[in-house]
């Protein structure tokens, strides 16, 4: 689906309405953890913008909300706020632990956003890397947005960056074996430990596992580098399971780029992956009005 150059033109020839200024270190749980916290973007003066939440990447155990490079600034150009979160790490919780930061961040945004300009009602949920499983994960199980008090009506889109988690089951396999082939050792904290060393843990963290119509799951574009056989079939695998429940979906597979380029360019004039994302964008935006 292309949306006419024209709806592009009006959507994006707006500047915000002044200067982005941040504030940071807000804390979304009460009395919580000290990576209970998020940093928002905002421009001044701005009312009832589309929201962006991003959740970093760093194996579930490393990151920060911090390492966004210009990813405020390009989605700052567009009229959105943007709000980067922070989240406990494995091993100090599990992942029940850490994917219900992501939820309880969510609702923070959801009660709060509007202070900022934001609308509450209008959020784009991205994610490089793990974050990318997190994001993918709490935009098609809904279990996680409920315990919070809030549901998937406030969503426009999904944004997962060169994830290889949506379905955790496979890759298990396809690494373990692929060691196994090789006479390599195991992993001694690999996918399996990560997610619960149960095979229905791993179903339940899979965001393919959670897919289905009239479940209110947003548009999907998911970024992926190319060069990489475990990220490109994990793409693939979750972006047929969106298209057979009826869920728009748009796969991009980056060429000349890597897990860490792919992520760290968004927002960079003339990047291929920003055309596909600016494009994307454009659609949501159009369809929410």
């Amino acid at each position: 689906m292309k949306t006419p150059l024209f709806i592009l033109a009006v959507l994006f020839s707006f500047s915000p309405l002044h200067a982005q200024t941040m504030k940071s270190d807000i804390p979304y749980v009460p009395n919580g953890h000290a990576r209970h916290v998020l940093d928002v973007y905002f421009p001044e003066g701005a009312k009832d913008l589309p929201v962006v939440f991003w959740i970093h990447g760093g194996g579930w155990q490393s990151g920060d909300k911090t390492g966004i490079k210009t990813k405020p600034a390009w989605f700052g150009e567009k009229g959105f706020v943007f709000v980067s979160i922070n989240h406990r790490l494995l091993p100090e919780v599990t992942m029940e632990a850490l994917t219900g930061d992501v939820a309880k961040a969510f609702g923070w945004v959801r009660k709060n956003i509007a202070e900022y300009g934001g609308d509450p009602d209008r959020i784009l949920v991205g994610g490089h890397s793990s974050g990318a499983q997190l994001a993918a994960l709490i935009c098609t199980d809904d279990r996680y947005l409920k315990a919070e008090g809030e549901s998937f009506g406030c969503l426009i889109g999904c944004l997962p960056v060169d994830g290889d988690t949506y379905d955790i089951p496979a890759i298990i396999e396809v690494a373990e074996t692929r060691r196994r082939v090789h006479h390599q050792p195991q992993a001694s904290f690999g996918h399996r430990q990560k997610f619960g060393n149960d095979p229905a843990k791993h179903l339940n963290f899979s965001a393919v596992s959670h897919v289905a119509p009239g479940k209110e799951i947003p548009p999907f574009l998911i970024l992926f580098n190319a060069a990489h056989p475990d990220n490109s079939a994990q793409a693939a695998r979750f972006g047929t399971v969106l298209k057979e429940a009826g869920i728009p979906v748009t796969l991009y597979a980056g060429k000349n780029t890597d897990h860490t380029r792919i992520n760290n360019e968004l927002g960079l004039a003339e990047d291929p992956a920003t055309v596909e994302l600016e494009k994307f964008v454009g659609i949501i935006l159009t369809q929410g009005n």
